[in-house]
């Protein structure tokens, strides 16, 4: 089994190929967070804030892109935006910090790099954005507007505590977009009406993993996987553990 980027995927399925090996693949993500019409805005901003910075927004499971119907958006807007900017950066051996560093300084400047092409290709940056100065390698909480296909920030995996924020213009609308990635781990969606969002989750979700008026963590006596360059096969649970395992079949005839 494998965590790692999809270009590492390949190659560990080449080499198992070979060799006849099965493979579970647990490799990128642009998870999509839906915050359809009839959401609880401040549950949305609350999970969310807190799915996009969960391990300083360094995991594959980290929610990614926020797609805001044009009903709530404003307002999700604003109260997301609000809370992303008020986060205390700092020292996470501190009780009161709520984002640290990143893991490592290629990792600020490949983020960074994503964020200014995004930038320079139309969104707009609402909050954060830039590499502060001192020690360590922290990277503020950053959220972009006005993103679109053909940007880092809609297309690839942002590995940092950057949002991507995009307006839908209804419930079926956000869902397109949701789906409109190559990756396939997880993704959410905040709405009041349950059973809608658990059908919108069975049917319409194309991801491995839908967490409903929360967000992404694993859970052990879950199956974790996803799907399209996310990877295949499951870790976890029942699932995950027929996946290391090979069945054998015993017929007896009296």
């Amino acid at each position: 089994t494998l965590t790692g980027s999809p270009v590492a995927g390949e190659k560990i399925g080449e080499k198992a190929g070979a060799q006849l090996k099965k493979t579970v693949l647990e490799l990128g993500s642009n998870d999509a967070y839906l915050v359809l019409d009839d959401a609880d805005i401040d549950v949305a901003v609350e999970k969310s804030v807190m799915g996009r910075i969960y391990n300083n927004g360094e995991t594959c499971i980290a929610a990614k892109r926020f797609i805001a119907t044009e009903k709530v958006y404003d307002e999700f807007k604003e109260k997301f935006v609000k809370a992303m900017d008020a986060l205390k950066v700092g020292d996470p051996k501190n009780e009161d910090t709520e984002l640290g560093p990143m893991a490592r300084e290629d990792l600020r400047e490949k983020i960074h790099e994503q964020v200014q092409e995004s930038v320079e290709k139309g969104a707009n940056v609402l909050c954060g954005g830039k590499i502060p100065d001192g020690e360590g390698y922290f990277y503020p909480a950053t959220v972009l507007a006005n993103v679109t296909p053909g940007q880092p920030a809609y297309d690839d995996e942002l590995f940092g505590p950057v949002a991507s924020l995009i307006k839908a213009k209804d419930n079926e609308d956000a869902m397109r977009i949701a789906n409109d990635s190559r990756f396939g781990l997880g993704g959410g969606i905040f709405s009041k009406d349950i059973k809608k969002a658990t059908e919108l989750a069975e049917k319409h979700f194309d991801t491995g993993m839908v967490f409903i008026n929360s967000f992404g963590l694993a859970e052990p006596s879950m199956p974790f996987g996803g799907v399209k360059d996310s990877g295949y096969g499951r870790e976890h649970g029942g699932f995950g553990m027929k996946e290391f395992v090979n069945v054998k079949s015993i017929m007896i005839m009296e």
